[in-house]
This record gives structure tokens, sequence and C-alpha cells, in this order.
């Protein structure tokens, strides 16, 4: 199992950028590639971005392209989320989650962290 700590979350106004962090630990070796989803309540948990656990390669939902960037610091095993041109509708609780997928498009999560909120306002 994989342990996973999201930080970072906050209140921003719309525009403004906001930096989420996500620390792992446990049984790393097991997993191909870390993940960012979000969710807002009464919606499904939508998938956000992706970095292989080398951190060689991305892939990133379409609604964040351009605006967001997905990193990995490897020798801390943490990896990051930096949101830029933040909208109202990138309001969410933002998850972090370990992908055993060998495929860069396609996410299989095996565990999750808590999450974190972000909230844009208009």
């Amino acid at each position: 199992q994989v342990q996973l700590v999201e930080s970072g979350g906050g209140l921003v106004q719309a525009g403004g950028s906001l930096r989420l962090s996500c620390a792992a630990s446990g049984r790393t070796f097991s997993s191909r590639a870390m993940a960012w989803f979000r969710q807002v309540p009464g919606k499904e948990r939508e998938f956000v971005a992706k970095i292989t656990w080398s951190g060689g390669y991305t892939y990133y939902g379409d609604s964040v392209k351009g605006r967001f960037t997905i990193s990995k610091d490897n020798a801390k095993n943490t990896m990051f989320l930096q949101m830029n041109s933040l909208k109202p509708e990138d309001t969410a609780v933002y998850y972090c989650a370990a992908d055993s997928s060998l495929v860069l498009r396609q996410v299989n999560p095996t565990d999750w962290g808590q999450g974190t909120q972000v909230t844009v306002s208009s």
C-alpha cells in the first residue's frame, strides 16, 4: 500500500495560482505513475493529470491543458500540481493517486490521498 498526503489547497481569486503537493510513502515501488484527480459534490471524480514515476512523461485532462503543470521530485517522492489561470470551475477537492497503469493515457488508481480543497472565487 502507498500512503499519500496532499497539501497546498486553499482559496484563491479567479486568474490566480496555487501549487498542490502530494508526498508518497510506503510501497511506492509498486506504482508506475502518480496522478491528480478532482471531484465536485454530486459529480464523478475527474482525471486532471498524470506523471510517470520517473517523471519523464506527463498526460493532462482537456480541461486543464495549458494551465496546469504536473511535476515530481523523485528524491523526495513528492508530486506537485502547479495550477495557473484558475477559474471558478476548477473549484473541487483535489486528490492524488498512485497509478499502476503501464499506459500513459490510462489511469488505474490503486491508492488515494485524503484530498485537499481548492476554491476559486469569481
